[in-house]
């Protein structure tokens, strides 16, 4: 019978991402309109500042995203190339280089060398990119994947708190600003917990912690500022 194995891996690309993405809307939108709110202005200024915050920040997310791992993509592209170089150059130097990895992981230098041979003969530049330069596949960057997925998630997380100022009353809009996004920031870190097989209640109880201390700060910024101007 089969061994089956489920291991979480595989989801860190995207789920760093999209966890990120969601997590920022629900947090910065919120503390936006916060902001305006406290500062007693109207609904309809305090709707209009979380639709720029969620139009803003989404294409924010996306290019920063995009950026930053572009750059490991170019990176990792990079070190590809050179060790392609290197094979076509330096094969034997290759195979010992890879022959050592194998040896301080704890095999003999024996099967080390016969290790290396194989895995040499059957894909060379895989082998290398996997034990040497640590590139997986599924943990290779993918610039716009990222981006995307955060552009989405975000915009997908800044939606929470709009919908409580287009139906709360208007009296109630500051406390339920703060009660749905701290839930929706609750469920969301509990899932990105249980999906990275860690504990539901940590993961609820940091997102909880971030997005109330950001909340408060605006909050209280836009509070002193209403006062003064």
């Amino acid at each position: 019978m089969r061994h089956g194995e489920n291991h979480r891996m595989q989801y860190l690309g995207w789920l760093r991402a999209a966890v990120l993405g969601a997590n920022d809307g629900i947090i910065s939108t919120a503390s936006l309109m916060m902001g305006i709110a406290t500062a007693q202005t109207s609904t309809q200024s305090v709707f209009i500042a979380g639709i720029a915050g969620l139009v803003a920040g989404a294409a924010s997310m996306a290019a920063g995203e995009y950026v930053s791992v572009r750059s490991q993509a170019d990176t990792e592209a990079a070190d590809l190339a050179r060790e392609t170089q290197e094979l076509k150059s330096q094969p034997e130097a290759e195979l010992r280089e890879l022959t050592e990895i194998y040896v301080t992981r704890g095999l003999n230098r024996e099967l080390a060398l016969q290790v290396a041979e194989a895995l040499t003969a059957h894909n060379a530049l895989a082998a290398h990119a996997r034990d040497e330069l640590g590139i997986v596949d599924f943990l290779q960057a993918r610039p716009m994947q990222a981006a995307l997925t955060s552009a989405a998630t975000f915009a997908a997380g800044a939606v929470i708190p709009l919908l409580v100022v287009m139906f709360a009353p208007a009296a109630f809009i500051i406390p339920l600003i703060v009660i749905v996004s701290l839930l929706a920031l609750a469920l969301l870190g509990g899932l990105a917990a249980k999906v990275g097989g860690a504990k539901q209640w940590q993961g609820a109880l940091r997102v909880c912690v971030w997005g109330a201390i950001a909340m408060t700060l605006t909050g209280t910024v836009g509070h002193f500022f209403g006062g003064i101007i």
